[in-house]
């Protein structure tokens, strides 16, 4: 998957749970089961594509690279999209999924994966959750078996529930409130650049919310969102895709599809103002600045020109911000950021935001790193960009978005192919996305950056540092 570069002891705290890396493509093949037609491109993932009578989505791309297959379930509820009054609950059942089901008791799916020698994980992210396994080709059957068992009939009982509320509990402790610039990048900065709830809520939920968790709320998030017509199932690696077809439908075909709730208005007001704001860290021995804009729609022309805008600005140690702040100015170590940072480029249905950070010492004026920041934006926004810059940020793109597919069998690849499936009913938009960010062209980076990178949509947080001052002579 494409992660942003973020300090180590922050990549957790900016996802809920980490997520293992992703493989490479098998022999290019055409698409199956797919109406939509796409541009000839030097390199194509095959897919298949179909859905199945009670709503099921299902993908298959087979790779014969090695004799694995990865199996991914993602389901269309995550961190933004749970109900008021249910705060964490996404999160929470991140969790549970894995206490049992009906035929396999609390720790049974972990030891059919990992006995077999295979890697197991979940994920919560804002948009959707999802859980995979990587196991050899030959297990295919029985995972299918045990994902059907939990999307149909987990347990979801008192002592289950208690156990996992106080899991996720400390661990929003350890992971926030107890390392330093944690809370705030991972929830003050979105709480003051969002207007709409959803968007900047805590996503790892309010303690009250998860105290009043009860089995019959649970119990109703479960049987609501855990439908097979409000999810997909991934299948990438050596397989054959009819022999594949037909074991997902054996195992998930005569699961109840469920009435899937309306999804929430995530949509945000045009910001026509810049905001500001100060955060009180009381671990952080020094002080951090961060900015966010607000971004294109996601998968949308403006939005491949946002994140080769990123690749120009904040991705490397050749990029414009840290060339200025860093290389030239001295006042940070680093710059950090990107676009969606709780989330992945592709994997986002909602508003997102464009935003960098970074830590600074005691001694330098915030005002100063914001003129030579606007400053560098400001030439992104005055001229054309000239084409080696713009060439370079399609290659480092292009190399990143390979690498997400190229390893860790399938998972990368799996990720892409499900959320192009789930958001939008298209798998195949993985074969267009690198023709899409090759057409950008230096006016539409002048034309979003206008638009985009303007002061008004812009929300600039500093944190002040409450250690610093415990640790002064």
């Amino acid at each position: 998957m494409m992660r942003r570069w973020l300090i180590p002891a922050l990549a957790g705290a900016l996802m809920v749970a980490g997520c293992a890396g992703p493989v490479g493509p098998g022999p290019a093949t055409p698409d199956r089961g797919s109406a939509h037609a796409e541009p000839e491109a030097h390199y194509r993932v095959p897919v298949t594509y179909h859905r199945l009578e009670n709503g099921l989505k299902v993908v298959i791309s087979p790779d014969t690279t090695a004799p694995v297959v990865t199996v991914a379930v993602y389901y269309n509820v995550g961190l933004r999209t749970e109900p008021r009054g249910l705060t964490g609950f996404a999160h929470l059942f991140e969790h549970m999924m894995f206490q049992g089901s009906a035929n396999l008791p609390k720790g049974g799916f972990d030891q059919l994966i990992q006995g077999n020698g295979g890697i197991i994980q979940g994920q919560t992210k804002p948009d959707m959750t999802l859980y995979y396994e990587v196991v050899p080709a030959h297990m295919l059957a029985p995972v299918l078996w045990a994902e059907a068992d939990r999307m149909a009939r987990l347990a979801v009982t008192e002592e289950n529930l208690d156990n996992q509320r106080a899991v996720v509990k400390n661990e929003y402790r350890l992971k926030i409130e107890n390392q330093p610039y944690s809370r705030f990048l991972s929830v003050e900065l979105s709480a003051a650049a969002f207007e709409n709830w959803h968007n900047g809520h805590n996503f790892w939920g309010e303690m009250e919310d998860l105290d009043a968790a009860s089995v019959a709320s649970a119990r109703d998030f479960y049987r609501t969102y855990y439908a097979p017509n409000n999810a997909v199932v991934v299948i990438v690696g050596d397989v054959d895709p009819e022999a594949a077809l037909a074991l997902v439908t054996e195992h998930f075909g005569e699961l109840e599809a469920r009435p899937r709730p309306p999804m929430p208005d995530l949509s945000e007001p045009r910001q026509e103002k810049e905001k500001t704001g100060t955060y009180l860290d009381p671990l952080a021995p020094q002080p951090m600045l961060a900015f966010a804009y607000h971004a294109p729609p996601p998968n949308t022309e403006a939005y491949f020109a946002m994140e080769l805008i990123n690749q120009i600005l904040l991705q490397g140690a050749d990029s414009q911000l840290y060339e200025r702040i860093v290389t030239d100015k001295g006042y940070s170590s680093f710059v950090g950021g990107g676009l969606n940072l709780q989330g992945d480029l592709f994997d986002a249905i909602g508003p997102v935001l464009f935003a960098g950070y970074l830590i600074h010492d005691l001694e330098v004026n915030p005002a100063e790193i914001v003129a030579e920041i606007d400053d560098v934006i400001d030439g992104l926004r005055r001229e054309l960009v000239d084409a080696e810059t713009l060439n370079r940020a399609k290659l480092k793109f292009r190399s990143g978005f390979y690498e997400a597919q190229g390893g860790s069998f399938g998972i990368g690849r799996a990720d892409l192919l499900a959320a192009f499936a789930l958001f939008h009913d298209d798998p195949s938009m993985i074969n267009r996305v690198e023709p899409e960010m090759a057409s950008v062209t230096p006016e539409l980076i002048r034309e979003v950056a206008r638009e985009y990178l303007r002061p008004t949509n812009r929300t600039m947080m500093r944190l002040e540092p409450g250690a610093a001052a415990r640790n002064q002579p």
